[in-house]
């Protein structure tokens, strides 16, 4: 998915080269989200892009606000999907680790509390998971990776009041999630263009399972 007002960015060409090595029989969606915010002269030549890029089964322009595109997206992906035997028992929700689900969380509060000021590459990675049985307690300690230092500000906010917000909010989540008591420590970390970090990368790719 990328967003119409916006260029293709760093992450995005990342794993479209992935889909090139790893998943090229495999039918891929390109969804465009935010068609609100431009101008329809301006959309086409942006598909032409994106299909120049890769090989899409479709490619999608939608609207996630006002419903716009949604409903064909959707039974385009049902259409798709092909019918076969379940692999997971009925009650597993997910085959992602807790570690994913809480960095998950995490960035979905930031992007929350801060709506556009913090652009989507914003990424949080869990360096500390440390179940302590005799209290009953989770320590998690997690790094909030952005790209520009003007960022790091809109997340830690005035006196560290948004950074708290952040904090309060997702802890209450990771709490019903693990259904323990949890200790949350977040650290903001500006790295210039980390999206071309390898050692970053690489690290982003053992947490998604590429």
């Amino acid at each position: 998915m990328i967003e119409a007002d916006k260029d293709f960015h760093p992450l995005d060409l990342f794993i479209i080269e992935k889909l090139k090595q790893k998943a090229k029989d495999k039918k891929t969606f390109l969804v465009i989200n935010k068609i609100d915010r431009i101008k329809k002269p301006f959309l086409l030549p942006l598909i032409k892009k994106g299909a120049e890029k890769y090989n899409f089964e479709a490619i999608h322009p939608i609207c996630a606000i006002t419903g716009e595109g949604v409903e064909e997206l959707l039974s385009d992906v049902i259409d798709k999907l092909p019918v076969g035997p379940p692999y997971y028992p009925d009650d597993m929700i997910t085959d992602k680790s807790e570690r994913f689900l809480i960095a998950e969380i995490i960035r979905e509060k930031i992007f929350m509390l801060t709506y556009e000021e913090i652009p989507y590459s914003t990424m949080v990675d869990v360096v500390m998971f440390d179940e302590k049985e005799k209290k009953g307690l989770v320590h998690i300690v997690a790094d909030i990776y952005v790209e520009r230092r003007s960022q790091k500000g809109i997340i830690i906010g005035k006196n560290g009041e948004m950074l708290k917000k952040i904090g309060t909010l997702a802890r209450k989540e990771i709490e019903e999630l693990l259904h323990k008591k949890v200790f949350l420590e977040l650290f903001v970390n500006v790295t210039p263009n980390w999206t071309k970090d390898k050692r970053i990368l690489k690290e982003f790719r053992k947490e998604i399972g590429i």
